[in-house]
């Protein structure tokens, strides 16, 4: 009984704070909700909008600043990246989980190295290399890159680390090769993992701005986050329609994280077990 109401002595400050954090976290996220459908003169006055203004997201969608292109140009470069960032991160774990070769450790450290080196740093690289082989100004310039995450392969092979080596050698035994192996026994039991890494994978490359601020320059060619870019700068004293433009640029995140979640916390734990 004493160590019971120990437990609740700790557990309701942590729990009361967690709520405050949340609470911090949420409120301007509600905001900006609330404020998409308010009129101009009730932004900052009021918490609620008196009635529900769908003008703002209308103007949104139909007027001069269209997000249908901004949101299928996301679309095909973070489905193309996400599929392309789990197939080849999850074969390359595989071979550094599964398979036996002469410095394979030290190749996988020194691969992990390069998590340390900014990403700007390679802007100048890469748009030299993207200009020469006739890419840069095009998706591929974003979709390319993307395939290769080195964050993925180093989650799936911790996952991959803690399926036993039993079932693979089994499956060796009965005469399995490596890519029956992969496709056949290690994906399936992988599942919540590169679950998990699909969603984070697709949520990265949905809100890549730099990249697409480097290597886009046509207008038709832009992604969500520029073309929200734009019309801020553009309607800079327009908070409802900023707020609308916002919302309207979460919403595949917020059913990805809803369809998702279930895998997050699974998947991430799982790839923890084994260091």
């Amino acid at each position: 009984m004493n160590e019971k109401a120990g437990n609740m002595k700790v557990k309701l400050p942590v729990t009361i704070i967690m709520f405050v954090l949340g609470l911090f976290m949420i409120v301007p996220f509600l905001w900006m909700v609330s404020t998409s459908f308010q009129t101009p003169t009730e932004v900052f006055k009021n918490w609620l909008p008196s009635s529900l203004n769908w003008s703002n997201h209308i103007r949104v969608w139909t007027g001069s600043y269209d997000f249908v292109p901004y949101y299928l140009n996301s679309l095909k470069i973070s489905i193309i990246g996400t599929v392309g960032a789990v197939f080849l991160s999850a074969l390359a774990a595989y071979g550094f989980s599964r398979t036996s070769f002469k410095g394979r450790d030290g190749l996988f450290v020194v691969y992990l190295s390069m998590m340390m080196i900014p990403p700007q740093v390679l802007f100048v690289p890469k748009f030299i290399m993207f200009n020469w082989v006739g890419i840069y100004n095009t998706h591929w310039a974003l979709i390319l890159p993307a395939m290769f995450s080195i964050f993925g392969v180093f989650m799936l092979r911790q996952f991959f680390m803690s399926i036993p080596k039993e079932i693979t050698e089994s499956a060796f035994l009965d005469g399995a090769g490596h890519y029956k192996i992969f496709f056949r026994l290690v994906l399936p039991l992988a599942k919540p993992a590169i679950a998990t890494f699909a969603i984070l994978d697709f949520s990265w490359q949905w809100n890549d701005y730099e990249n697409a601020l480097v290597f886009l320059q046509s207008p038709k060619l832009y992604t969500i986050p520029l073309g929200l870019q734009n019309f801020i700068l553009e309607n800079n004293v327009d908070y409802n329609g900023m707020m609308a433009a916002s919302s309207a640029a979460i919403i595949p995140m917020i059913i990805i994280f809803f369809v998702g979640q279930k895998y997050i916390i699974q998947g991430i734990s799982s790839s923890a077990v084994k260091g």
